[in-house]
């Protein structure tokens, strides 16, 4: 069984690199691996400790000092989000900016502010984490409380990061939903959940799942339109 406990930043060279730690029973020792989207991920075996798992990364930071650099020789497909970028938060267009009122230490974006020490270069990494954990505390509630007026048997719900999927279905009643919703309209993410909340009753898209989809979200529609529109924005 894994579980996803919250992250620490680490600081290497002149930036701050976002760390997420994996607990993994069935691990026998600590892995330390850059994920393509810049977060340091630490699995944490069986009886390990999320103190040592940082201690653990610490020591290797020359390691993952090298595995940074060949990540940004990469060819790159996103743009940076630097001091200033526009970026979408909950459907409206938010600038990111460093401290305000002569604070420093952070970045702030919209209502949204996280410490960091070092302001400079691509925020992206940090920033999209941050947005990930805020899908993570808002989406299952939201599943749950949508469901309920349906009688619909969610048993659980997960926040992912599915390349080329806005939400899942299992036929156990697992809700898999992606994390960059959190940058949807509040109606086009409650669409996407409608959407995989209707699978619970029809797995497939035929014209009942769709007469399901219309009963619980009758505007869908629109939803389906803001995203044929602007889904290019959510992962721009």
């Amino acid at each position: 069984m894994r579980r996803e406990a919250t992250a620490n930043f680490l600081a290497v060279g002149s930036g701050q690199v976002p760390m997420v730690f994996v607990r993994n029973r069935r691990a026998r020792r600590y892995v330390l691996r850059l994920r393509p989207d810049g977060v340091a991920r630490v699995t944490v075996p069986r009886g390990g400790s999320q103190a040592e798992a940082l201690r653990f990364a610490e020591r290797n930071r020359s390691w993952l000092a090298q595995q940074i650099e060949k990540l940004a020789k990469r060819p790159k497909t996103k743009r940076e989000w630097l001091i200033g970028s526009d970026i979408l938060l909950r459907g409206e267009t938010v600038k990111i900016l460093a401290g305000t009122n002569g604070e420093t230490g952070a970045v702030h974006f919209g209502a949204e502010k996280i410490p960091l020490p070092n302001t400079e270069g691509d925020l992206r990494p940090v920033v999209e984490h941050h947005l990930r954990n805020l899908a993570t505390k808002e989406f299952p509630s939201r599943v749950f409380e949508l469901a309920a007026p349906h009688q619909l048997p969610v048993k659980r719900v997960t926040v992912r990061s599915q390349r080329t999927r806005w939400g899942s279905c299992s036929r156990r009643g697992t809700i898999s939903l992606n994390w960059r919703l959190i940058q949807a309209p509040p109606f086009v993410r409650d669409y996407l959940i409608f959407h995989e909340l209707a699978h619970l009753r029809e797995m497939n898209h035929s014209a009942r799942f769709w007469r399901e989809v219309e009963k619980l979200c009758p505007d869908y529609r629109t939803a389906e339109k803001w995203l044929r529109e602007n889904s290019k924005l959510l992962h721009a």
